[in-house]
């Protein structure tokens, strides 16, 4: 599995500061919101964006989410990073967001052909997935239908699990390892078709 990227490694650093903080959010001290705010936008942001594809959305859902965050935080327990709760949050508004603005097209789990049909996968060297930068697979990620595209990004960017991804998207875990495994083998395809050579 490609993961590009651990969800808790860049939050992770910041608990230690942000417990404090968290205390005088409760408490109401917008300076003390102002900081959270510092520390986390940019990566909420740039989560929102990777689900809307759309720069102008992603902020108001960011936005948004803040909002929420700090009406809410009586509710956080603590049982995960704030980050993680902050970004379950992102994650939740943009996906209806998405479905709010109907693009959020699912795809049919019987459409993608097992890439055996078509390539030999003795053909498909891993020498040329490790040549390929993250940006590169972010960009054929983005092209994929939004089930897929979606699916993908929980889970090699984002890194859910199937059933986080499940709880998510609101699909059985049967329909999650299906939906992540087909997205798989039509990345692949895309990578093939597009790196080939």
């Amino acid at each position: 599995m490609i993961c590009l990227f651990n969800r808790n490694d860049s939050l992770q650093n910041n608990n230690q500061h942000i417990n404090p903080l968290l205390q005088r959010c409760i408490k109401g001290e917008q300076s003390a919101q102002f900081e959270i705010y510092k520390l986390y936008y940019k990566a909420m942001f740039n989560t929102s964006l990777r689900v809307l594809k759309n720069s102008f959305e992603a902020e108001d859902v960011m936005q948004e989410s803040f909002l929420v965050a700090f009406t809410k935080l009586g509710t956080f327990k603590g049982e995960v990073t704030f980050g993680s709760w902050l970004k379950r949050i992102v994650i939740n508004k943009s996906i209806t967001q998405l479905r709010k603005n109907n693009k959020y097209q699912e795809v049919s789990l019987d459409i993608v052909p097992d890439p055996d049909s078509y390539r030999d996968k003795s053909e498909i060297d891993n020498a040329e997935y490790t040549m390929l930068k993250a940006k590169d697979i972010a960009e054929i990620i983005n092209q994929l239908k939004d089930n897929y595209r979606l699916a993908l990004t929980l889970n090699l960017i984002e890194g859910y699990d199937y059933e986080e991804i499940a709880e998510i998207m609101k699909i059985t875990y049967q329909n999650s390892r299906t939906t992540i495994s087909r997205a798989k083998n039509k990345l692949r395809q895309l990578l093939i078709v597009n790196y080939e050579g």
